[in-house]
């Protein structure tokens, strides 16, 4: 990975480049994330960002912020039983997957905790969050869905959009074609390897 380096958009001239820092979970593993107003897109992009990731071999994690979450099991099932018997967590697990349901009884967790409960990977994308502190890709449709984060958020490197919005959108962001998921996943794999696109630090996510 270089020393140094930019996320630079493609219509900027030197000089007027953006720096964020390289966010690693605990695990080691790089900490990307999309954010974006409701209704921009952010989960059909992150579910094509991560089919071809894993299409080149990358071991991917995702975390995924919900506003109102309904029960992911149902009543009746055992695991339900088991919770509503009162266990705040319950471990179901087979010989294709297995899966943790936490009750939270201290309010939503952190970003940090969620990250630090992550088995062994090589990418963490995550969706919404678009507060943290995270080097994030922005998905923009226009002022209809809300005003741009990138101007506000500093952690914001490059913006996802349509091509009639990157025609007339001006800011110092790399500028990643909404269209083309396979093109944002090869600038999610510069970011992480040092490619073309750099990075000028690198950070242990804690907040």
């Amino acid at each position: 990975m270089t020393a140094a380096g930019v996320f630079a958009s493609e219509k900027k001239p030197a000089g007027s480049h953006h720096i964020v820092p390289l966010v690693r979970a605990p695990n080691g593993a790089p900490v990307i994330g999309f954010a974006g107003w409701s209704g921009s897109g952010k989960t059909t992009l992150v579910t094509q960002v991560v089919a071809a990731l894993t299409a080149k071999g990358w071991n991917i994690a995702v975390v995924k912020h919900a506003h109102h979450m309904s029960d992911i099991d149902h009543p009746g099932k055992d695991s339900w039983r088991h919770r509503h018997a009162g266990a705040r967590q319950v471990v179901v697990a087979s010989p294709r997957r297995w899966a943790v349901i936490h009750e939270n009884q201290a309010g939503e967790p952190m970003l940090s905790e969620l990250l630090a409960a992550l088995q062994p990977c090589d990418l963490v994308l995550v969706e919404g969050y678009k507060r943290a502190a995270i080097p994030k890709v922005e998905v923009w449709r226009g002022e209809t869905f809300g005003p741009p984060l990138w101007s506000e958020d500093a952690w914001v490197f490059a913006v996802a959009t349509t091509p009639d919005l990157r025609a007339k959108l001006s800011c110092n962001r790399l500028m990643l074609p909404l269209e083309n998921p396979e093109a944002i996943a090869m600038a999610v794999i510069d970011l992480v390897s040092g490619g073309t696109i750099g990075v000028k630090t690198e950070a242990i996510f804690t907040r």
